[in-house]
């Protein structure tokens, strides 16, 4: 018989509203960065995911993703419109807290993962197209790839870890967003005439509530307010001000001038690199791994500059590298007594057997998924005239009428 702990389940519950405020701060922080006539439609994007993904999530996508495997690749539909979710917790889903909650925690997840991707096809996806993709991909890669690693799936039975999603999360969500732009092709604008941000305050708001919301996202992850929580917790704030800190280094030295976006997004490439690891490791080496992922997701720069992909608010560099690079080092730094994983070759060879595997399965289902959607790019006019009017037939801004 397992008896519901009121201390952990406060602590979930105030956890699950945590990761639940990252998906508006990340529309802000997207917002920000986007040219002011397109601003909302970046939003609306975010906002619509906490809809169709929840609906999707109560639906069977929860289910999928943590009802009994079959076969190691899937879950069954045990769990199909609440059914058998209720305040009693799992025996093997946090044990201390109603099953209910974790329902909850991960829907949240959820939704946020898809959310990450649209910033790399920013003022180029009809939103049609775009409620049709993300219901396929929830569908086809977030659902089977949560299931792999965290429902008792077959990269969970090879060992494979990932203490808060930097595989199921940022890797996944990095690689689609690089099949994405990547398929879209290019934006009509000229590289030598990309249009600043439209609100670096918006930005700064959006970056201040992920970074809020990651110790929800992370120390959440324990499933109970014990010592484990509080590494996560504290290894989240250490890797995200070294991050921080070091971008700010590489920009001084490899820039005219650090820019203010540059250290924001520094900080959030320290909190994706961490995420995989924050539950495993002593903060001493979280310090290290703020350091190595904002360096690997500085330099990822060049790679967008050698191949010539728009990837409109650099996803895959904060995301997808930062995220494989944090699923790497856990298998180098783990620390059984933290939570009784220990690092090594054993350890990192399954790590990067599953790192490859979930971005080249993320890559390639979201190439079909696109070539599936009928006609997901706006028109030229459309994106010469602002996603916002086009789509939506609002404004951001009245004021405004250049940018």
């Amino acid at each position: 018989m397992y008896l519901i702990n009121t201390g952990d389940t406060a602590f979930i519950i105030l956890c699950t509203a945590m990761v639940c405020l990252m998906t508006p701060g990340l529309a802000m922080f997207y917002g920000g960065l986007t040219r002011s006539r397109s601003m909302l439609s970046i939003m609306m994007q975010n906002f619509i995911s906490m809809g169709v993904i929840s609906i999707v999530w109560i639906f069977g996508g929860f289910s999928l993703a943590f009802g009994p495997d079959i076969g190691g690749v899937i879950g069954d539909l045990s769990y199909f419109g609440f059914s058998g979710i209720g305040g009693m917790p799992h025996p093997h889903y946090a044990p201390s807290i109603p099953f209910i909650m974790f329902f909850a925690y991960q829907m949240m997840f959820a939704i946020i993962t898809p959310a990450l991707i649209t910033g790399a096809f920013a003022e180029r996806f009809d939103f049609k197209a775009y409620l049709k993709f993300i219901v396929l991909w929830m569908l086809l890669v977030y659902i089977p790839v949560a299931h792999w690693i965290w429902g008792g799936g077959f990269l969970a039975k090879l060992g494979v870890i990932d203490f808060a999603g930097g595989i199921v999360v940022h890797t996944s969500a990095g690689f689609a967003a690089l099949a994405t732009v990547m398929f879209l092709g290019q934006r009509d604008i000229a590289p030598d005439d990309q249009p600043e941000a439209s609100s670096l305050p918006l930005v700064a708001v959006g970056a201040g509530l992920l970074w809020f919301g990651w110790f929800g996202f992370n120390a959440g992850g324990a499933y109970a307010a014990n010592a484990l929580a509080a590494y996560a917790f504290v290894n989240t704030a250490v890797a995200g001000a070294v991050a921080m800190v070091v971008w700010l280094m590489l920009a001084w030295r490899f820039e005219d001038k650090p820019s203010f976006s540059g250290v924001l997004v520094g900080g959030v490439a320290g909190l994706a690199t961490i995420t995989p690891t924050a539950g495993y490791v002593e903060p001493w080496a979280a310090v290290l791994i703020g350091a190595i992922g904002a360096t690997a997701c500085y330099f990822a720069k060049t790679l967008q500059s050698r191949f010539k992909y728009d990837d409109a608010l650099e996803v895959f560099r904060a995301h997808g590298v930062g995220g494989v690079t944090g699923s790497l080092l856990v298998g180098i730094l783990a620390n059984r007594a933290i939570d009784d994983v220990s690092g090594g070759l054993h350890q990192f060879i399954i790590q990067l057997i599953a790192v490859v595997l979930v971005a080249v399965y993320s890559f390639a289902i979201t190439w079909v998924i696109m070539k599936l959607i009928h006609k997901p790019r706006v028109s030229v006019a459309a994106e010469e005239e602002g996603l916002d009017e086009a789509l939506h037939g609002e404004r951001a801004y009245f004021f405004d009428k250049d940018n």
